[in-house]
Order: structure tokens, then sequence, then C-alpha cells
């Protein structure tokens, strides 16, 4: 394999690069679970493409039609900005495009609907790189114009890339008056690199964006990732880059482009569709991924067989029974997947209440003859009811009988059974699991005293244990950006903590 060093990321890390994965991060010493491997800002961030109308600073949700003040735009370009931003001042937007937008007298045109979204804005970040790019060309040629952007592959989705072209390259080249700063070639290969290379981010409000890290952007992909990142809000969106669990020297560091709580085929359709290539990493290839059964269905001809994919990497291929000699065809297997994943999304659109927790609860239960008990599915649904019980009317945590805790304890442990295949180690995914797990236990080991079950000392024993999990998942989240849903729950978790163990210095003086 022709491997060459290019330059050193960080203390920590190297770029190599081959004629297969081209750029890659590798560890240079061996690190342990949580060590930093990688800290930058990014190049820039922007509001995504295809997104509804956003304000340009803080990327909240805006209304700029006829009926909306006029402070919600602007006050120099006239485009979105939010009431607080525009107050403010709006110090990045007007950083970046405001003066090209007042410039050129460019309109903002504002939609009755942007429910299939704004292209107007979908201009906004890449003309921000351009403008970095202008401002830093040093850091243009040596860390920006390296990065993937797939052009020829791009071109062959004609309706998107056409879309591109006109709403973005001949955008910015016609009205905005650029055509003599930025050719229609450069605009899409930036366009590209944004579409290939850029991380969803999100604001301490929880809107999205979309920020582009020139180091950790050209991280491999695995569908079971080694390292685990936080975006920091309160930083300028620094990423913080972390050992997920222990590497080994010259190890490469990998993260997954994709939801690894998906199936094979709906992976391999997002890597192929968005990033452009076919994972073959040991999970793909593994009809089982990796002894979960996790796209698994079950034999509808022998009482306990499975149908496994004789290749899951060929869309084209048969699913055979591990018993006995049954087979259908991979599209037989997809069509009825999408029966059921259309019949889940029903139900997942609805409001959380007690309906949509009975109608998940009969959903999970009529695919137990269809799919295994660990196919993602069956997760998901796992996954929705768990962060429905104790929090919908009916099922509140004060009003769930033992059983019901019971019910959401297994949930849980079943997830983070998959989890520890999947996100071995220091997973914000677990962290989170842990922390829904340790209710239900601590619930039960004091109805378990009560009930007179439970010795002062058993007691003891599995509130010890429940801390145990919460030190664990704040172990996790103590890197996430205060502001964060998920550095507020490490807040939320460590009170628990230390409430727990109160409890426990309660338990001992009593005896």
């Amino acid at each position: 394999m022709d491997t060459a060093k290019t330059f050193r990321s960080s203390n920590r890390t190297a770029v190599q690069s081959n004629s297969v994965l081209g750029r890659y991060l590798v560890v240079e010493s061996a690190a342990k679970a949580n060590d930093l491997l990688v800290e930058e800002l990014p190049f820039v961030h922007g509001p995504k493409c295809n997104g509804p109308t956003v304000c340009l600073e803080c990327y909240a949700p805006v209304k700029c039609d006829s009926s909306a003040a006029e402070h919600q735009r602007c006050v120099a370009c006239k485009w979105p900005l939010c009431v607080n931003c525009s107050e403010a001042g709006a110090v990045f937007h007007c950083r970046w495009e405001c003066a090209v937008f007042c410039e050129a007298r460019v309109k903002f045109f504002p939609l009755q609907s942007d429910a299939n979204g704004c292209p107007q804005l979908d201009c906004v970040t890449p003309l921000r790189v351009l403008l970095a790019k202008e401002s830093d060309p040093e850091r243009w040629e040596r860390e920006i114009a390296p990065m993937e952007y797939h052009n020829e592959e791009r071109r062959q989705l004609s309706d998107i890339w056409n879309a591109d072209f006109i709403n973005i390259a001949q955008y910015l080249r016609g009205p905005c008056r650029l055509a003599d700063r930025f050719s229609e070639d450069l605009i899409m290969q930036v366009v590209g690199i944004l579409e290939v290379n850029a991380f969803e981010a999100r604001t301490p409000q929880g809107h999205t964006l979309r920020c582009l890290y020139p180091i950790t952007g050209i991280l491999a992909h695995n569908c079971v990732p080694n390292t685990f990142r936080t975006i920091h809000p309160s930083e300028g969106y620094k990423i913080r880059l972390r050992a997920m669990c222990d590497l080994g020297e010259g190890q490469q560091l990998q993260h997954s482009y994709t939801y690894t709580l998906n199936g094979t085929a709906q992976r391999q359709e997002h890597l192929k569709t968005g990033k452009f290539f076919t994972c073959e990493c040991k999970r793909c290839k593994d009809p089982t991924e990796l002894g979960t059964n996790f796209s698994t269905f079950k034999c509808s001809k022998c009482e306990d067989g499975w149908l496994l994919p004789t290749d899951p990497l060929d869309s084209t291929c048969d699913w055979k029974c591990t018993l006995c000699t049954f087979k259908t065809s991979n599209n037989a297997i997809q069509k009825a997947l999408s029966v059921i994943q259309s019949e889940v999304a029903t139900i997942q659109a609805m409001e959380p209440s007690p309906q949509k927790l009975q109608e998940t609860e009969k959903l999970m239960r009529k695919y137990r003859v269809v799919l295994h008990p660990q196919h993602f599915v069956q997760i998901g649904l796992r996954q929705s009811l768990i962060e429905m019980y104790g929090r919908v009317a009916e099922y509140e945590l004060a009003e769930l009988p033992d059983v019901m805790l019971e019910h959401k304890e297994g949930l849980c442990r079943l997830v983070l059974r998959v989890l520890e295949v999947f996100e071995p180690g220091l997973s914000r995914t677990r962290a989170m699991m842990l922390y829904e797990l340790h209710v239900p236990l601590v619930l039960l080991a004091k109805s378990g005293f009560i009930a007179g079950v439970l010795s002062a000392e058993a007691l003891k024993q599995k509130l010890l244990d429940v801390i145990a999990l919460l030190k664990e998942c704040v172990d996790i989240l103590q890197y996430e950006d205060p502001e964060t849903q998920e550095g507020n729950l490490c807040k939320v978790a460590q009170q628990a903590m230390e409430q727990l163990t109160q409890s426990v210095e309660g338990l001992t003086g009593d005896e």
C-alpha cells in the first residue's frame, strides 16, 4: 500500500495518504480512551443546504415574509437575521457575506413556505468558504483544496448537480457579481467539499448548521468508530476529537459518516449517495453485523431459522435461512422492510402521548414474528419507548409499577448490548442510555427495600452499582459544551450521582 505522511496535524496525530483512502489520520503515539487527539476551529460555518430560512448569525428559524417585522432582516443587506442578532450587530454575518450582498444590491426574496427549503440561502456557506480562501490562500491550498469533492460522481446525480449549479454557482457569479473572482469550477469544488466533508453541529438552542474542519474532516470512515467528537458552540464551534477506546501507535483514526444504529443496506445507501463510496469494513461484510443480527429477518418457513444476506455488499444477492433451504431475494427483503419502516414512521411522527407509547409497543410485538429481536427497527422502537416511559401522561415515573420499570430496564440493557458492539468505549449514545437506565434501577431498589425484599446492605449495593453507571455517564459527557443538551445532561447526572452518594452514606450511618 502506497503510504506517505503529508503533515503533522497535532502533537498526537499525523496525516497519511494512499491510493484507496486518500488522506487520513493516524495516532502517532499510543492513546488512552478519552485522550484528546485533535482540537481545531472550523474554516467556516454556515447554514445547511436545503434548509429553512434561518438567521445568518445564530441559525434560528426566522420569517422574512410581508408579515414579519423589518428587524427580522440585516439593516445593511436586508438578508435574514433574527431580532436579537439584528440588534446585536451580527458580527459573523457582517464579516463574510453582508458586504457582497450590499455591493451587488442582491435582494433576498422570502418564500410563503420554506417547507422544502430556502434555495436562496444555499449559497451562503459556499460563499463563506470562498471568501475565507481569499483571506487566507495559503491555508486553503494546504488544508482545504486537497479535500475530496467527487465532482464526477456528483455530476451523475444530475438533478442535485443542476440545482447546485443554478442556486449556487450561477447565483454567485450572476446576481452576486462575483464572476471575476470565482470560477464555476471553483464554486462547484467548494460545494462538493462541503457536501462530502462538512459536519453537522447544533447551537445551544438546538438549531442546526454545518462546519468545515480541515483536519477532523479527513478522518477515515468505519461503521464501528474508534473516536468521538464534541463541538463547542460557546467556543466558536471548536471541535475536539478524542479516543473512544485505547489506541495503538500508528493506528488509523476512524469515525462513522453515517448513523451507526442503521442496518447495513441503509448505511451503504447513505454512504454511496452522500459520500460516494462503498464501505467494506468488517461490520459491513459480516451478514450478522458482528453477531448482533442487526439486519436479520425471521425465516417464514421454519421455526428457529434466520434469514441472512449471502453477500451484504451486493444489492442483488439472495437471503438464505440459517437452518432450512428457504431463500428469497434482496429486493423482497427491502420491500418488506420499506413497508415496516413506513408503518414505523407514521407512529414516530406522532407527538409524545399515551397513544404513541401504546402504538409503539404494539408495533414492537407485531414485528417479533418478522424481525430478529436486535434488528435495527426493533432497536429504534425500543429507543422511542425508553424516551417515553416516565415522560408522558399516564406513564410518569411516579405512576409506573415495578413491572413497567423492569420493562424499561430491559429495553435499556438491550440497546446497550448493541452499542457495546457498534460504539465500543466512550460513546455519547451509551452515556445517554446509562442515564435512562439509572432511573428504573433506583426506583426498583427502593421499592424492593420498602417491600422488605431487599436488606439495607442489598439496597446499598444496588445504589453503588447505579452510582457506577452514573459515573461512567459523567466521564463520557464531561467534555461536552456545558450549553448543549449533552452538557446539561452531564450536570444532571452529576447531581443524581451526588444525591445517591449521600443516600448510601446515610444507609451506612444507620448501620
